[in-house]
């Protein structure tokens, strides 16, 4: 019996003494502690009105928000084309928006918004839901919310981009987009992406690439199907890592994928992006573009009037999760092609994956 325990205990004393070695010295990798829930309050309804918005939003009971989505319904018949995103953004208090000073504007969010507009269309099947993304980690235990913002679009189909970028020494962890006014029915965010503050991304008009890590900035591209509106504005939202902490282990992967959208009137294409073995998922992005966004300067896509419904945590088959998933790995993108068929029209889709190993 002594020589059968002998070797247990004495296996034990040096997985002990490994692990406290591991914690003990830095640059010695452990378990990544990144995890997140999703959580969603369900559908609201409307824009019940032409050139309109309605603003909801998902809360996190526990955990800091790292990124957040939204998906929408749109019903059928020509309406179906008038609902679009027009904002997926982080909030202080589940309402309100930062549009004001840019720069850092927030810590600690723990709200999402997800904001839908209506173009000159609008049916009874019309509503948002809502994503935020809480996550939580044993190394990043804050974060901070960077704005920044563009005037315009307000030429008929001409992007306007806008680029946030976290501070030094931090890592990015998601980000949002946001356009204004929704009186101009047909103006809206048409891509949200992560990417680079440097020569290579051409300074956030490049998107990072399917297997790139640590993006440090995150980008926003307004769109104006139909042109005219002397007051747009186009914001962008990169949620970072709080200042003071030692992110040297951390890693962010993104995966990106592309697709051809149907280039038939109102026809949705949903496409989707997963995590694989390259951490936790913690936020995403989606996009409709002219194609190859991660190795030229953002096009736009082939119609005025394709448009966002939706970008949020989802299943491998591209249908969102419920409320209180802890296990989400998959980000997809849901581009709509509007009332006129679109050629030369792409749908993006970009997946975050943390490890906070250090």
């Amino acid at each position: 019996m002594k020589t059968t325990f002998l070797p247990r205990l004495v296996a034990g004393k040096g997985m002990v003494i490994g692990a406290l070695l591991a914690l003990a010295v830095p640059g010695v990798a452990y378990a990544n502690t990144v995890s997140v829930t999703v959580k969603t309050p369900g559908a609201t309804a409307g824009p019940t009105t032409t050139f309109s918005e309605i603003s909801t939003h998902a809360d996190c009971s526990s955990g800091l928000v790292s990124g957040g989505g939204l998906e929408q319904a749109i019903g059928t018949g020509t309406s179906s084309n008038g609902n679009h995103v027009m904002g997926t953004e982080p909030s202080s208090d589940g309402s309100t928006e930062y549009t004001g000073t840019t720069g850092v504007v927030g810590t600690d969010n723990t709200h999402w918004l997800g904001i839908g507009g209506s173009g000159g269309a609008v049916n009874s099947s019309f509503s948002t839901t809502p994503y935020a993304v809480c996550f939580t980690s044993n190394v990043v235990n804050h974060t901070q919310i960077v704005m920044n913002k563009a005037a315009g679009p307000t030429a008929a189909a001409t992007p306007v981009a806008v680029t946030a970028t976290c501070p030094a020494n931090t890592v990015l962890l998601g980000g949002g987009a946001r356009t204004t006014p929704a009186s101009v029915g047909s103006l809206k965010p048409i891509s949200s992406f992560p990417t680079f503050n440097n020569s290579g991304h051409d300074y956030g008009l490049k998107a990072a690439a399917d297997g790139e890590t640590n993006p440090d900035s995150w980008t926003a591209v307004g769109w104006n199907g139909g042109g005219g509106g002397t007051t747009n504005e186009t914001y962008a939202y990169a949620i970072c890592s709080g200042s003071g902490i030692n992110v040297s282990g951390v890693t962010v992967k993104v995966h990106y994928s592309e697709v051809t959208t149907s280039s038939s009137a109102g026809a949705n294409t949903v496409v989707t992006v997963g995590c694989g073995a390259d951490g936790n998922l913690v936020s995403g992005g989606a996009g409709a573009s002219g194609g190859n966004v991660t190795t030229t300067d953002y096009t736009g896509p082939g119609s005025g009037g394709d448009h966002l419904n939706g970008s949020f945590p989802s299943g491998s088959s591209g249908n969102p999760v419920g409320d209180g998933t802890t296990t989400a790995s998959y980000w997809s993108a849901d581009a709509h092609a509007g009332g006129a068929g679109s050629t030369n029209t792409y749908a993006d889709v970009w997946a975050l994956c943390a490890n906070d190993g250090v």
